[in-house]
C-alpha cells in the first residue's frame, strides 16, 4: 500500500551517503534480509523482532522503496484501460515489503530510540518523503485514477469502493498531482525539508526528557509523596547510578504525581519548570528555530497547493472541514471552562490561605494547581485518590479491559509465548471471536525506559484486509508506567487508568475492523473521528461491572468499597476547568499558528500573545507548550488537528448518553450497533453517517457541556 506510506517523526540532517555503486551492492545484498521478507510464523506471520539488525535499516529502505516504485510504475504503465481492479486495487497491494519494514522501524523510533537509531532516522525520513512525492507526482498514475474517478464504472462500485476512489483521487490532488513541473519540484523540496525538521524536533524532545532529572538527596524532601511514588523515584535514581538518591525524571508520568502530592513547594516549582521548559532553554536542543522553519514551510506549501493556510489544507478531508468550524466548537466551550478554572482557583486559594499566613502566604501558581486541587477534592468530596490507587493494579485493569471487549464485542484474549518481542517488557495475546476464530494479535508494552517516547499510544503493525483472502490485524498498546520491583504490584493512578482504557479503545478499533481494503481499515479514519472510539471506551472503566470485579486491593483482594465508588462518581466533574483549559489552550494555539498569515513566527512570542488574547488563566499552563508540542511538530499528522480530541468528545458524550438512557453500558443492542456502525467499518462510510446510524440522529454537541459539568 505504498501510496499511503506515512512515517512518524522525521528529521533534519542527512548523513554522508555511499556512492551509487556501493548503494546498489547493498541493495542486492539485502535480498536475504529478514527486514524485507514476508513475515513467517504463526498467526499469518509476525514481526521478526529477534532477527532485526539495525545496521541493515538504511539499505533495506533503499531496496524496499525501489521495489515499491517498480510496482507503482508497473501499474502506471499498464497498457490496458484503467479499471478499479487494475489500478486502485493494485495500488492497495503495492509496497507490501515497505509497509512491513516501516512498521518495524516505527517501533524502533518510538520504543527503542537509542544508539544509531536517531542518525538512521535522519537518513531514512527524507527518503520516505521523496518516495511519497514520486507516487503522488506520477502523471501517468494520476491520469489512470482521474479516468476512474470520472468514469461510468464508478457508479457501479460499492459505497466503500466509491469512497476509496474519491479519497485516493482527492489525496493525489491535495498532494500536488495537478501542479506543474516546477511547482512539483518545489513541493518535493519543502516536504524533504519538513521531513528532516520533524525528526530533529522529535529527537530534541527525547533528549530533553532524558537529560534533565530533578535529584532529591534528603528523604525529608519527599514529604507528602505516597510510598509507591517514592519507590518509583528510588528505582529511577538507582537506574541512573545514584542508589542513595531519588529521581524525578522529565516525563509526565513522573512529573504529575510529584506535583500532585509533594509538600515541598520549591521542589514542585523546580520540577514544573523543568518539565514545561523542555526544548525552550536556548541550547542545542531548543526547538524554537525549528518550529519557525516548519511553520514557514507549511505556509508556503499550503499557498503552493492553493489553500489559504495550512489549517485549510489539513482540514479539508476531516469531519470539521474548516478551521472556522473547529474554532466555533472550541469557543463554545472555552469561556465556560475558564470560568470554572477561576472557581477552582478560588477554592484552592481558600485552603492555602487557611494553611499559610503572614510571610508564608502564597498565591496559587501553576506548580500549586495539582497539589491544592487534591486538597479541594478531599475537602469537597472527601475523596483522596491516594486511597483509590491501591485498588488500581495494572494487571487487574488489563483483565478488566479484556472483560469489556468480551462483553461488548465477544472477543477473548489468550496469552501466547510463541512469537518474538522487541523488548522483555512486551507481552502478546491472541484475540479470538465468539466462534473461536482468530481476530488478531495484541501486544502490550507498558513500561517507561530510555529511548521510549513519553505518553501512551496505539500502533498497528499490520492492518486488517480481505482482498484476496482475510488478513488479521496486529496491534499494540504502549504506555510509560513505572515498573515495580521484584514481586512488587504495579499500581497506577486513576488518570492513568482512564488513559489505559482510552488507548485500548484504539486497539479495539483496529482489531474489530471488517473491511476489504487496507487503507480503509481500523483507525484509518479522519483525524477528528479517530479519537471517538477510544474516548468512548474510557466510560467503561467506572462501570460497576469493572469497578467491582477488577478494581481490587493489591494486598487484601477486596473490591473497591462502594463508598469510594460513590465518591468517584460524585467527583467526576471535579477539576474539569483545569483539564479542559490546559487542553483547549494547546488546541487553540495550534489552530492559530496554522491560520496565521505571518511569514515568520517567533513561537514563544506567538504563544504568549495568543494566551493573553484568549484570557488564559495565569494559574495553569498549556498541556503541551509549543517548543515540545510533538503532536503538531513531529509530523503533519495532528498539525492543525489537536482540536480533534474535543470534536471527538462531542460525539463521545452524546454516544455515552445513549448507553445511560438504555440503562447499561453493556446493553447488547447498543453494543451490536456500536460494533456494526463504528468499530468495524473503518473508513468505508462517511463517519457522520456511521454516527447517525448508531445514534439515530446527528450529534447533540450540548452533551459535551453536560459531560464536563458546564451546563
Amino acid at each position: 500500500m505504498a501510496v499511503v506510506v506515512c512515517f512518524a517523526p522525521l528529521g533534519n540532517q542527512l548523513l554522508a551517503q555511499t556512492d551509487q555503486n556501493n548503494s546498489r551492492t547493498e541493495q542486492s545484498n539485502m535480498n536475504d534480509s529478514v527486514l524485507l521478507k514476508p513475515w513467517t510464523g504463526p498467526y499469518q506471520g509476525v514481526p521478526p523482532w529477534n532477527q532485526v539488525r539495525p545496521d541493515e535499516f538504511v539499505a533495506a529502505f533503499d531496496s524496499a522503496i525501489a521495489s515499491a516504485e517498480d510496482e507503482i510504475d508497473t501499474i502506471a504503465e499498464n497498457p490496458k484501460p484503467p479499471t478499479f481492479e487494475n489500478t486502485v486495487v493494485a495500488m492497495e497491494q503495492a509496497g507490501a515489503a515497505l509497509d512491513r519494514l516501516d512498521a518495524i522501524f516505527g517501533v524502533y523510533t518510538s520504543n527503542l530510540n537509542l544508539g544509531s537509531i536517531p542518525d538512521i532516522e535522519r537518513v531514512v525520513a527524507p527518503k520516505l518523503s521523496a518516495h511519497s512525492d514520486r507516487i503522488y507526482q506520477n502523471d501517468k498514475l494520476f491520469a489512470r485514477l482521474k479516468a476512474i474517478y470520472e468514469s461510468d464504472e464508478k457508479d457501479s462500485l460499492t459505497t466503500a469502493q466509491q469512497r476509496l476512489v474519491d479519497d485516493l483521487y482527492k489525496t493525489f490532488v491535495r498532494q500536488g498531482a495537478m501542479l506543474d513541473d516546477s511547482q512539483k519540484a518545489r513541493l518535493s523540496q519543502i516536504n524533504a525539508q519538513l521531513a528532516r525538521l520533524f525528526t530533529d524536533f522529535s529527537q530534541n524532545v527525547l533528549e530533553d526528557e532524558k537529560r534533565f532529572v530533578t535529584w532529591i538527596e534528603n528523604e525529608s524532601d519527599l514529604a507528602g509523596l505516597p510510598d509507591s511514588v517514592k519507590a518509583a523515584m528510588k528505582r529511577a535514581a538507582a537506574e541512573r547510578g545514584k542508589p542513595d538518591a531519588w529521581a524525578v525524571t522529565n516525563t509526565r508520568s513522573s512529573m504529575d504525581p510529584f506535583l500532585t502530592y509533594s509538600e515541598n513547594r520549591p521542589l514542585r516549582e523546580k520540577v514544573w519548570r523543568t518539565y514545561y521548559n523542555r526544548c525552550d532553554n536556548g541550547d542545542e536542543h531548543d526547538n524554537n528555530e525549528l518550529i519557525t522553519e516548519i511553520l514557514s514551510l507549511r505556509r508556503e506549501r499550503a499557498k503552493l497547493l492553493g489553500y489559504p493556510t495550512h489549517a485549510h489544507w489539513r482540514l479539508e478531508s476531516s469531519m470539521a472541514k474548516t478551521p472556522e468550524a473547529t474554532m466555533e466548537l472550541m469557543q463554545k466551550v472555552w469561556p465556560k471552562a475558564v470560568q470554572r478554572v477561576h472557581e477552582e482557583v478560588a477554592d484552592m486559594q481558600k485552603i492555602a490561605d487557611a494553611e499559610l499566613s503572614g510571610d508564608d502566604a502564597i498565591t496559587i501558581e501553576p506548580w500549586d494547581y495539582r497539589y491544592y486541587a487534591e486538597k479541594v477534592r478531599k475537602d469537597k468530596y472527601d475523596l483522596d485518590f491516594g486511597e483509590v490507587k491501591p485498588y488500581l493494579q495494572l494487571e487487574k485493569l488489563r483483565e478488566g479491559m479484556f472483560f469489556v471487549a468480551g462483553e461488548l464485542f465477544g472477543l477473548s484474549f489468550e496469552p501466547v509465548t510463541d512469537v518474538p518481542v522487541f523488548h522483555p517488557d512486551v507481552r502478546v495475546w491472541r484475540v479470538l471471536d465468539r466462534q473461536g476464530n482468530d481476530v488478531g494479535l495484541w501486544y502490550f508494552d507498558p513500561y517507561a525506559r530510555d529511548g521510549k517516547r513519553s505518553g501512551a499510544w496505539m500502533t498497528a503493525y499490520r492492518v486488517q484486509e480481505n482482498i484476496d483472502h482475510p488478513i488479521t490485524p496486529i496491534v499494540s498498546n504502549n504506555s510509560n508506567f513505572i515498573p515495580g520491583g521484584d514481586g512488587e504490584t504495579v499500581l497506577i493512578s486513576w488518570d492513568d487508568a482512564v488513559t489505559l482504557f482510552h488507548e485500548f479503545g484504539h486497539a479495539l478499533h483496529g482489531l474489530c475492523s471488517d473491511v476489504t481494503y487496507p487503507s480503509q481499515a481500523g483507525t484509518s479514519v479522519p483525524r477528528d473521528y479517530v479519537e471517538f472510539p477510544s474516548q468512548l471506551l474510557e466510560h467503561w472503566l467506572d462501570t460497576p461491572e469493572v469497578m467491582q470485579q477488577f478494581c481490587v486491593h493489591y494486598q487484601t483482594g477486596k473490591p473497591l468499597p462502594q463508598e469510594l465508588i460513590d465518591k468517584i462518581k460524585n467527583a467526576s466533574k471535579f477539576n474539569q476547568g483545569f483539564a479542559t483549559v490546559e487542553y483547549l489552550a494547546s488546541a487553540i494555539v495550534d489552530m492559530k499558528l496554522h491560520t496565521s498569515d505571518r511569514e515568520r513566527i517567533d513561537p514563544d512570542q506567538f504563544e504568549k500573545e495568543t494566551l493573553q488574547q484568549i484570557g488564559m488563566p495565569n494559574e495553569l499552563p498549556m498541556r503541551h507548550r509549543t517548543p515540545h508540542f510533538s503532536h503538531i511538530f513531529s509530523s503533519d499528522s495532528y498539525s492543525a488537528g489537536y482540536y480533534s480530541y474535543l470534536w471527538a468528545d462531542a460525539l463521545t458524550a452524546d454516544a455515552a448518553e445513549a448507553f445511560e438512557q438504555a440503562g447499561s453500558f453493556y446493553d447488547p443492542q447498543l453494543a451490536k450497533s456500536l460494533h456494526e456502525n463504528v468499530f468495524s467499518v473503518g473508513d468505508t462510510i462517511d463517519p457522520a453517517d456511521g454516527f447517525r446510524a448508531f445514534r439515530g440522529r446527528d450529534v447533540d454537541t450540548s452533551a459535551l457541556l453536560r459531560k464536563r459539568g458546564f451546563q
